[in-house]
């Protein structure tokens, strides 16, 4: 078989992705074609052919102009119900292998080294007999463990991630941290380096915490809320440093609008807006950009005057029909999900881990 390594990690959320975008970018430059997949996918989308796709593969194939098609680097896909109807027996795991296998060799034929992505954590699909370490075993892949940049925690996730893979045979070439607080950063390396030695498994990379990849966009917001931006369309996939949720007095509100603020209030607080619009006449006149933009909350509607005015201005503006509470609460706990068409996020992602990572020993190990 063809080198190749399978990425895994120890949950969901941990940056296998955002991993995933800056180790095939680094081996691109290292080696002459590296190929790319996805076995199991478990969130997809509909490409404009109309064939069903892991999102994560529709990523990769746009933004790196992947060569072979959807349904070769997205075999298998576990659509709402799919557990079900396996375990009625409406699915044949010898048949589910066999598409993975032909897929991989598919993409071998025109590559010499292989760049596969599991699905969360070890253990999913184990279910269906057919959870990473299952894929891994099947493609007879060494596999390299994401984990979150801790140390505690990190390692006890480790462990039992681990546990699965030493079960079904699969060898641990690896481990990536992500996420790493930068003053935390030596101390993680020398404790978790300790660790692992009793495993004699080398730590590949080692990728600081970066704000602004956890950061939403308004186009996130969309998702999230499940709506549209009533104004500032245009500026779908702007970031903004600083969320407030606004609840104070104008005069108050006054003193403390600031660049670069994502705003939440009600739309009741015509006020709110009055003086949001009286700050960017401000800035206008110094030539400068106040750049901010606006969720408003509850069950009473935009003001249709103050969305014109908001329009005519330029200041984006989405409505969610939720109290405010519920909306920064929503907030809050939002996982931000890199968008194919956030090319800045992108761009950074893989810019962050691609200097981070030990391409060298990765290829070593594997």
């Amino acid at each position: 078989m063809t080198r190749g390594v399978f990425i895994a990690s120890t949950g969901q959320h941990v940056g296998k992705t955002t991993t995933c975008l800056g180790l095939l970018s680094g081996l691109r430059k290292r080696l002459k074609k590296v190929g790319f997949i996805k076995p199991v996918g478990q969130e997809h989308v509909v490409t404009l052919s109309g064939v069903h796709a892991d999102k994560d593969v529709v990523l990769f194939k746009d933004h790196y102009g992947l060569d072979e098609d959807y349904e070769t680097m997205s075999p298998v896909l576990f659509p709402r119900g799919f557990t079900r109807e396996f375990l009625d027996g409406k699915w044949q795991i010898d048949r589910l292998r066999e598409k993975i296998q032909n897929s991989c060799r598919l993409i071998e034929k025109n590559s010499d080294f292989l760049l596969v992505e599991g699905t969360g954590h070890v253990g999913v699909g184990s279910i269906v007999n057919l959870n990473n370490a299952d894929v891994a075993k099947l493609l007879g892949l060494k596999c390299v463990i994401i984990a979150s940049g801790g140390l505690g925690s990190s390692f006890d996730a480790l462990a039992l991630n681990k546990i699965c893979c030493d079960l079904k045979g699969v060898p641990v070439a690896g481990v990536i941290l992500n996420r790493v607080l930068p003053d935390k950063r030596e101390m993680i390396l020398d404790y978790m380096g300790k660790a692992l030695k009793r495993w004699n498994l080398p730590i590949l990379g080692c990728i600081p915490y970066d704000p602004f990849l956890s950061n939403p966009s308004l186009g996130d917001f969309e998702a999230l809320f499940r709506t549209s931006l009533v104004t500032g369309e245009e500026k779908r996939l702007s970031h903004y440093r600083h969320t407030r949720l606004i609840s104070t007095s104008v005069d108050a509100f006054s003193e403390m609008i600031l660049p670069s603020m994502l705003m939440i209030t009600s739309a009741t607080r015509d006020d709110i807006l009055r003086a949001t619009l009286k700050k960017w006449k401000e800035y206008q006149k110094r030539k400068e950009n106040l750049d901010v933009a606006i969720i408003l909350t509850g069950r009473t509607e935009p003001n249709e005057k103050m969305i014109t005015k908001l329009r005519d201005a330029g200041i984006p503006m989405l409505y969610a029909p939720l109290p405010s509470y519920k909306v920064t609460q929503m907030i809050t706990s939002y996982t931000v999900k890199i968008r194919i068409e956030d090319k800045e996020k992108i761009h950074e992602a893989i810019d962050l881990v691609e200097s981070h990572i030990d391409f060298e020993k990765l290829l070593e190990v594997v």
